[in-house]
């Protein structure tokens, strides 16, 4: 069963949300590692989450970008860790730097991830590249959620967020090997979501990462948050990637 957590308001920061002036609390001293965090929807995340007062590592193979984000962020803000999250000694370096450098982990983003070339055909596809995807996006989520897990677990919280993509709920709009990886994130976090509910750590699919993040939404874990426009509800296999 999923374990309750108390709201610790005196350490909380708060900040109205556009629509409802509905007040989203994020604790000032979480901790964050966000991996792919160098750029896109992963540096996107770290901007945020130092903007609402988490302290992020960001964990990236694109050293240049990472440390000029972090650069940006403030050193009392943002680390930079060099990171491959297919290869699991660099994901653990990054929980470690973590750990060590603030005590604890919070909240763990699985952002980083790859796309093969696009060939509609799978007669064209080469099994090398497919291979490649899948050892970055979904193992390399793996990877992620165990470390991350590892450290959560004898703090009884945590929040771990996996980014995934509206190929996981409709066909013809990616390549195979991206489209295989996304549908298996979402079965890999509903069965961690499973397991590790017991500790009071979530397991979320998600680009709300800000508000999985908080204590604001603890009763959600193992979701699979489509934030696509109302894509995959209106318009189900649209097949625009085998249209290409």
């Amino acid at each position: 069963m999923l374990s309750i957590r108390k709201l610790l308001r005196s350490e909380c920061f708060t900040t109205e949300t556009r629509d409802r002036g509905k007040k989203i609390e994020m604790n000032r001293n979480k901790v964050a590692v966000i991996t792919g965090g160098a750029g896109g929807i992963g540096e996107s995340t770290a901007r945020l989450f130092s903007k609402h007062g988490a302290r992020v590592i960001i964990a990236d193979i694109r050293d240049h970008l990472g440390k000029s984000v972090c650069m940006d962020l403030g050193p009392e803000t943002a680390s930079f860790v060099h990171c491959d999250v297919s290869i699991e000694s660099d994901v653990e370096n990054a929980i470690v730097t973590a750990v060590d450098k603030y005590g604890k982990l919070d909240i763990m983003v699985n952002d980083a991830a790859i796309c093969d070339p696009p060939k509609a055909n799978i007669l064209d596809n080469d099994k090398a590249d497919f291979e490649r995807v899948v050892s970055v996006n979904l193992t390399g989520v793996f990877l992620g959620t165990k470390r991350a897990a590892q450290a959560m677990i004898p703090s009884q919280r945590g929040s771990i967020i996996n980014l995934g993509s509206i190929s996981s709920s409709v066909g013809g709009i990616a390549t195979h090997a991206y489209t295989s990886s996304k549908h298996a994130i979402v079965g890999l976090t509903r069965n961690v979501a499973a397991e590790l509910g017991r500790y009071g750590i979530r397991e979320d699919v998600a680009e709300a990462a800000l508000f999985l993040g908080s204590d604001e939404s603890k009763y959600i874990s193992g979701h699979n948050l489509a934030v696509d426009g109302g894509f995959t509800t209106i318009n189900p296999a649209f097949g625009l990637f085998a249209r290409a």
